[in-house]
């Protein structure tokens, strides 16, 4: 298959190899320069593009044409820059995505879709997205933009808590004080397991189909990273534990049924 990969990071230049070695030919976009280079040495057919709400820069036409599969793994960036516009982002990248050709899109999104509240509560696949901050809109907002569309089919991949080879939220943690909702579920995924998921969801075609992704453990926030960052020699980080928690569990039930997925990696 002939693939493009928008947003070659942390989770998608590893995505890309595993893509390379199951025999894809595979595009991959960079906003550096500096980078482009290093996507070359992997294997990959390298462009540089970065989207804009008012244009983009780079040659997105080329970088679309002839694939058969978009995989858009951008974030929304808000959290550096609060006035990002992602949806405008999306919106453009949109019009390309529907002159390319391109049949079929997966969009990584995030279980921030879903709204944390004092009760706990479990959200699946069927319940509707409730979040209410500007990053959850936005992204709630994306993925109805790419999914309204007669041109081509679009799979949505929720992912919660990123954790893996270099990367942990208790390195963000450590040594903090009056960290809130200390008695939140926590909802993390592995490197590993995203690429696999992403890996089944393309050999079963499972094209039209929204997923989240989370392991299905949810120890406490203040229990679990309390462990780990004594496990790792990392100051505890200290929880407020005055104001009453939010949080939520996120099911991942549609991985099981569609997918027959199995989780390769704990959070632990």
């Amino acid at each position: 298959m002939n693939i493009s990969l928008l947003g070659c990071g942390w989770l998608g230049l590893p995505l890309a190899k595993k893509l390379l070695e199951e025999g894809h030919s595979v595009k991959g976009s960079t906003t550096s320069m500096e980078k482009v280079s290093k996507l070359s040495e992997e294997g990959l057919i390298p462009y540089r593009i970065q989207l804009f709400a008012e244009g983009v820069q780079g040659d997105l036409s080329a970088f679309l044409e002839d694939s058969d599969l978009l995989i858009i793994d951008i974030p929304p960036g808000l959290r550096s820059d609060p006035e990002a516009n992602f949806i405008g982002k999306i919106g453009r990248l949109k019009d390309f995505i529907e002159k390319s050709g391109v049949k079929k899109v997966l969009f990584v999104s995030a279980t921030s879709v879903y709204e944390d509240t004092e009760e706990f509560p479990v959200y699946t696949e069927d319940d509707s997205l409730n979040g209410t901050a500007e990053n959850s809109r936005q992204l709630k907002s994306a993925e109805n933009e790419l999914k309204n569309s007669e041109q081509y089919e679009t799979t949505i991949v929720r992912f919660g808590g990123l954790f893996g080879p270099g990367r942990h939220p208790v390195t963000y943690l450590s040594g903090r004080k009056n960290i809130k909702d200390p008695k939140a579920p926590v909802n993390l995924i592995h490197l590993e397991d995203c690429i696999g998921i992403i890996s089944k969801i393309i050999e079963k075609e499972a094209w039209g189909v929204t997923f989240n992704a989370v392991y299905p453990e949810h120890p406490t926030k203040e229990g679990y990273y309390s462990r780990i960052a004594a496990e790792k020699n990392l100051a505890i980080p200290e929880f407020d534990l005055e104001k009453v928690s939010k949080g939520k569990i996120i099911g991942s039930v549609t991985l099981e049924e569609v997918l027959g997925y199995s989780f390769q990696q704990g959070i632990y």
